[in-house]
């Protein structure tokens, strides 16, 4: 099963790399991935384009980060779990005593095993992460006058790059799906790889099908990247997009959850509804006042493709997340992994087959030149003008036809009808 073997080469091989929201991890995880599926491109975006209200940030890499005591002993190592190191960490090379060291080691005393992930991608500072036990041992094995020498091997470049992967499966329509999920934390099984596993399974099912609706894949650097792909891509997303999905923490297998989008009606949000009854699972649907991932970015004011997020444990509802405990076994299995794959599959599915009619005109179209109602009797053609109109209305690419014919109070087959004129016409696509 696809599921299986992208599960172990996520951590053979992908779990191992040390990501940020720029520099050579994530090329090295794009790399990999387009090993699988050599039609992704990967793109590029120079750091300090201004991307809305954000600029891109220098690209930054690591290349060693460790502290030695007076016995030249590493007591930590960010080679042994790069999670030791706060992310996006000033280079540094200098001295300092046990007391000024602990200043700069964050720790989680509620989860005195775990080492906490923490980052600092618009504030330059440096720091550490151990447990809290680790913190706790260092104290007590030395003195406030013992020395430490504390380095770390990073390097910004505001001449780098942003950079991400996008892979479209062309269908029969323009009408796209958008299947989003992000590559830009390092050494964490559910919080990160989950997400690109289970894309990168759905793109090996869909790719072997034939599509209603071309579907768009994308693998971006969470916020920072959603903002800058939206910035170069908003047009063709606005104009094509009909719904989509955010996949993330969706590797666990305690439980199935979503998050609808804003305003909770788009149609993603009715084909994961659908999608749970039809497979008989429980599920608990978040707030979108809860959100926390690239959904926010997606259902923005002026963006609102309508993308809903769909996880096996919500981020933060789960003990392991952003910490060292978030691991391939213990949080995501390949039972967990799974049951997220057939839900965001089921959903796809659902969504492929909804016939979504979206204008090609700005504003009511002159239905008279087009010769429409030549032979009609003066009563016939009002109520097929006011039908006709009424169905331009609402072909704004978010109601589907069963919607469409509700709103109209008219039968589905003659919502069919309707539809047919207008495609033969070119005024709407679907």
């Amino acid at each position: 099963m696809s599921i299986n073997k992208f599960c172990n080469l996520a951590k053979k091989t992908l779990f191992p790399i040390c990501r940020s929201i720029t520099g050579n991890g994530i090329k090295e995880t794009l790399k990999i991935i387009r090993k699988e599926f050599p039609k992704l491109k990967i793109c590029k975006i120079k750091c300090g384009t201004k991307v809305f209200d954000w600029k891109i940030p220098d690209e930054w890499n690591i290349k060693d980060a460790y502290v030695i005591d007076n016995r030249k002993e590493k007591i930590i190592d960010f080679k042994k779990n790069n999670l030791h190191l706060i992310n996006y960490s000033t280079p540094i090379s200098k001295k300092i005593n046990r007391d000024d060291l602990l200043k700069k080691i964050s720790t989680l005393p509620k989860k005195p095993n775990a080492i906490p992930y923490l980052t600092s991608y618009y504030e330059k500072k440096w720091g550490f992460c151990t447990t809290h036990n680790q913190k706790k041992y260092l104290f007590k094995k030395y003195k406030k006058k013992d020395q430490f020498n504390v380095v770390i091997k990073s390097k910004f470049n505001n001449k780098g790059h942003l950079n991400y992967g996008e892979l479209l499966l062309p269908g029969q329509s323009k009408q796209e799906i958008l299947i989003s999920t992000y590559i830009c934390h390092p050494s964490m099984a559910n919080n990160e790889l989950s997400g690109p596993i289970v894309s990168m399974a759905l793109i090996k099912y869909f790719m072997k099908k034939k599509l209603n609706k071309t579907m768009r894949f994308i693998f971006i650097p969470e916020t920072i990247g959603s903002l800058a792909y939206l910035s170069k891509k908003l047009k063709i997303l606005k104009k094509n997009v009909i719904g989509g999905f955010n996949l993330t923490c969706i590797g666990d297998d305690r439980n199935h959850s979503c998050m609808l989008s804003r305003n909770e009606n788009s149609q993603s949000d009715k084909a994961i509804i659908q999608c749970y009854k039809k497979l008989k699972i429980k599920h608990k649907i978040f707030s979108y006042l809860e959100r926390g991932s690239d959904e926010r970015q997606f259902n923005s004011p002026y963006i609102d493709l309508g993308i809903t997020s769909i996880f096996r444990t919500k981020y933060g509802e789960y003990p392991e997340y952003h910490t060292s405990l978030d691991s391939f076994g213990h949080v995501v299995t390949k039972r967990g992994l799974n049951g997220g794959f057939k839900v965001a599959k089921k959903s796809i599915e659902i969504l492929q087959k909804k016939i979504i009619p979206k204008s090609m005109i700005v504003c009511e179209p002159q239905f008279g030149r087009r010769g429409f109602f030549k032979k009609l009797s003066i009563e016939k053609k009002k109520k097929q003008v006011r039908d006709l109109i009424n169905f331009m209305t609402f072909s704004d690419g978010t109601n589907d036809l069963e919607d469409i014919s509700k709103k109209l109070r008219i039968s589905y087959n003659k919502s069919k009808f309707y539809l047919n004129i207008l495609l033969k016409h070119n005024l709407i696509f679907c």
